[in-house]
């Protein structure tokens, strides 16, 4: 497993790498982790909405807002909370290519933020791999540096349980 961090003043990553622009402090993380399931089996899983509330702590209910199957432009909706603060945040899907990528912006909430999941598949084990781009808004900027921290550890624990479940499956 790999895990970085990074807070980066005036990130710019180019359009290829899934993310769009952005300007100024950004916190960013790049986790992958193995998986000894199918590619199938877990890119399903991840890119079921419904699923989140198992696998990310800190989400109480996830669901799908727009009709028919997850593509590029439907939305789902998150109900959590982040550091101790009770949230409702709208999701975009923005990258969704069956078995390969899957990502999302949000259109609300505390931060401005861009996750993709990309998977590869050898010998049956999957490697899925997280990067999210996150800028904190309103009052969360204050906390910018302990909420780094915490979405750092809450990525690692959310991919411990990913495998958890899978593995277990």
């Amino acid at each position: 497993m790999g895990w970085r961090l990074f807070i980066c003043p005036a990130l710019q990553l180019p359009a290829t790498a899934g993310f769009p622009k952005q300007e100024g402090t950004m916190i960013q993380l790049d986790s992958s982790i193995m998986i000894y399931r199918p590619l199938t089996t877990v890119f399903d899983f991840i890119s079921s909405s419904a699923n989140d509330f198992e696998w990310q702590y800190g989400t109480l209910a996830s669901d799908q807002v727009s009709a028919g199957a997850a593509r590029v432009g439907s939305s789902f909706r998150s109900v959590g909370h982040l550091m101790g603060r009770r949230m409702i945040v709208t999701f975009e899907i923005t990258e969704y290519e069956a078995n390969r990528q899957y990502g999302f912006r949000s259109l609300s909430g505390p931060l401005e933020s861009h996750t993709l999941y990309t998977l590869e598949t050898a010998d049956g084990t999957t490697r899925i791999r997280i990067r999210t781009q996150a800028r904190p808004t309103g009052e969360a900027q204050v906390h910018e540096g302990v909420m780094a921290k915490y979405m750092q550890k809450e990525l690692k624990d959310n991919l411990a349980m990913l495998k958890t479940i899978l593995e277990g499956a």
